[in-house]
């Protein structure tokens, strides 16, 4: 399964933002995918995760109530859609896939997107 990240960009305090990924290679039939992100100096951390069949979510407390996942399966994409981004939120996005996990932890994840750029002004 390769994995495409985009939808960063630059975009001030407060404002919006939805990021893709696109599952391609064959359709994702895993248990979830995911979105991590890594701040320069930081370690990667959980932001979301979605059960790819149930629709069950999972969302960090750091971003709770500002993002919302949601996949379409017929697309194999998965979407982040975020509102009311902060200066704090400036990092690379990644998306993430797994055959048999879904939580937190970014060892459950077999497989890894590029990554996209989010930067977010004061």
């Amino acid at each position: 399964v390769q994995l495409q990240a985009s939808g960063g960009g630059l975009v001030q305090a407060g404002g919006s933002l939805r990021l893709s990924c696109v599952a391609s290679g064959r359709t994702f039939s895993g248990a979830a995918m995911g979105w991590f992100r890594q701040a320069p100096g930081n370690e990667r951390e959980f932001v979301a995760s979605i059960r790819w069949y149930g629709g069950g979510t999972y969302y960090s407390d750091s971003m709770k109530g500002r993002i919302t996942i949601s996949r379409d399966k017929a697309k194999n994409t998965m979407y982040l859609q975020m509102s009311n981004l902060k200066p704090e939120d400036t990092a690379v996005y990644y998306c993430a896939a797994s055959p048999d996990y879904s939580g937190p932890d970014s060892g459950g994840y077999d497989y890894w997107g590029q990554g996209t750029q989010v930067t977010v002004s004061s």
